[in-house]
């Protein structure tokens, strides 16, 4: 029962992100100290980017084009299903939740998959993790440019995106994360020997994010805006659109005749959003003083794919008929 619990328990980085909102709504920064905060985010989300570039392993990456199908369907759950789906709760929920809060939601839908947490799912599944890898680092490298393009897309933003949000897009993203990658060969090891370490940078370029956003946001009035009534229904709805996505991949993995290894992917993969993709471009892509608002859906939604996908992934494990023979054969023993 304990155990079960403790799957809903949240992770520290999530009590890092409610910390950081606590302070910024407490201290937000002002004037001067924004300024420099907003100058420091810039460095920060450069290179967080920087380091995902020199993660993405080139062999991996040739690897997965032996395994199409499965990418295929991965991407179309995270490019296409979510995105429809965002779409359809903007239309459906209109006058039941703030504006910002819908195109939150739809930002939401957009997103690429998460890299760290949907290979460790895959592996505590007993999933195929070579095929995850895959999967989840194609999806955040196609992220970073359909990303952008379906929000210039789809949401009804004034002006859509101008040319200086696609400029950032490609100074703080994509250059870095290209530099990152191309240098691979000469600090690929380093970056794999320090992975805890540097995994600092990647929380704390979100945090900063995180706290200049909602230091603006407090500052145009959120929590006069945004009531526990509207946090309730955010929070259903971003459960109950997790949930269709979930039933979803695993009907088309089992209609297409995929193994057990590779449902396990698709499940994991397919029903995912980054976060730490997703702040910094909404850092990019919208005025300040929407952002706050804009990345609540997904602060939200991670959490719950988290404690929902921990206790999933932990369902499918104690019930793998291959494992379950291995450990009857050896009790035997």
């Amino acid at each position: 029962m304990l155990r079960s619990l403790a799957a809903f328990r949240p992770d520290n980085f999530t009590l890092a992100i409610v910390a950081t909102v606590v302070v910024a709504s407490l201290l937000p920064a002002v004037g001067s100290a924004a300024a420099a905060v907003h100058i420091l985010t810039i460095f920060a989300i450069a290179l967080l980017f920087f380091l995902h570039g020199a993660r993405l392993s080139r062999e991996a990456a040739l690897a997965g084009a032996l395994h199409w199908r499965l990418h295929l369907i991965v991407l179309a759950a995270t490019f296409v299903l979510f995105p429809l789906l965002g779409l359809g709760l903007r239309h459906a929920l209109g006058g039941v939740l703030p504006e910002s809060l819908l195109v939150g939601l739809l930002f939401l839908c957009l997103l690429p998959s998460t890299v760290q947490s949907s290979i460790a799912f895959t592996s505590i599944a007993h999933g195929n993790v070579a095929a995850a890898v895959c999967s989840a680092s194609l999806s955040n490298f196609v992220g970073i440019f359909l990303t952008p393009a379906l929000v210039a897309l789809l949401m009804n933003l004034k002006g859509g995106v101008s040319l200086d949000a696609v400029g950032a897009i490609i100074l703080q993203l994509l250059l870095p994360f290209l530099a990152g990658h191309f240098l691979r060969p000469w600090i690929g090891a380093f970056v794999a020997r320090h992975r805890a370490a540097l995994g600092f940078v990647d929380r704390g370029s979100i945090l900063l994010v995180v706290y200049l956003a909602f230091s603006e946001a407090v500052a145009n009035g959120l929590w006069h805006v945004l009531g526990a009534g509207d946090l309730i229904k955010l929070l259903i709805v971003c459960a109950v659109l997790l949930a269709i996505v979930l039933l979803a991949t695993v009907i088309v993995a089992r209609r297409l005749g995929f193994n057990r290894a590779d449902e396990i992917v698709i499940v994991f993969c397919g029903s995912k959003k980054s976060l730490a993709s997703g702040v910094p471009m909404a850092g990019v892509l919208f005025p300040l003083a929407q952002v706050g608002m804009i990345v609540l859906p997904l602060m939200l939604f991670h959490q719950i794919q988290l404690m929902v996908c921990a206790a999933l992934a932990r369902r499918y494990a104690t019930s793998d008929p291959v494992r379950s023979t291995d450990a009857q054969a050896a009790g035997a023993d």
